[in-house]
């Protein structure tokens, strides 16, 4: 049976997954997992040329696609649109089955040299979020939702990787508190838009916005050809 690289980068992975509460997401684990799953070194290097760093998101991603699946077989339908948003960031905590990973998963993208990756991250699961719960913004509100969530999804993760509470209890009510100051900002905006002494004062902001676009998708289905979001 042929072995595919995503195959061999999965197997890596859950061997790595051994390795991080005691070595953190570094080389020595990286090449731990190579002589556990008794792969090539050269192979291995080419799945993940960056080692470590590739299996850290990697990981990440693997809790995204739980999130994902448990977002489409749950019954949300009977929710408001926030409390779909809290059971969503929910629903991704409740994906990682060992918090000392993702511990020393922030370790590894605290540094400057990882930053970047662990931001895009962050913004990757905020934005797949978005989209499966079917959000349709093409215009500065598509960055705005993003943003905002990747700021509530990073302080509940502190949270939640320092909450002792019963089935971390404590973690979802700091959620809906962070969730519910979000809300009442966008109260207050939208509420400054209809008033017609205010509003003014938010012309230029306004057009500058409208001139911001969500960036276009790629088509998978056309390989090279550039699609608009829906």
């Amino acid at each position: 049976m042929t072995v595919t690289y995503e195959d061999a980068k999965e197997k890596l992975l859950d061997a790595m997954l051994d390795h991080v509460p005691f070595d953190g997401w570094s080389e020595t684990s990286f090449r731990a997992a190579i002589a556990d799953c008794d792969i090539d070194d050269g192979l291995a290097r080419a799945i993940c040329p960056r080692g470590a760093v590739d299996l850290a998101l990697a990981f990440h991603a693997r809790g995204d696609t739980e999130m994902l699946e448990r977002i489409k077989s749950e019954d949300l339908s009977g929710l408001k649109f926030r409390d779909k948003i809290a059971a969503a960031v929910r629903f991704r905590l409740q994906a990682v089955q060992d918090k000392e990973a993702v511990r020393r998963g922030m370790t590894l993208f605290a540094l400057p040299s990882h930053a970047a990756d662990g931001a895009k991250a962050i913004w990757g699961t905020c934005d797949q979020i978005w989209d499966a719960l079917g959000d349709t913004s093409d215009d500065v509100n598509w960055y705005t939702k993003r943003a905002t969530l990747s700021a509530v999804y990073s302080s509940t993760l502190l949270y939640w990787l320092g909450d002792d509470s019963p089935d971390h209890q404590k973690t979802w009510e700091f959620l809906d508190r962070r969730i519910e100051g979000v809300m009442q900002f966008e109260k207050l905006k939208s509420q400054v838009n209809e008033n017609p002494l205010l509003k003014p004062f938010l012309t230029v902001p306004n057009w500058l916005a409208g001139q911001i676009k969500a960036p276009v998708r790629m088509r998978a289905d056309l390989p090279g050809m550039l699609n608009p979001r829906k």
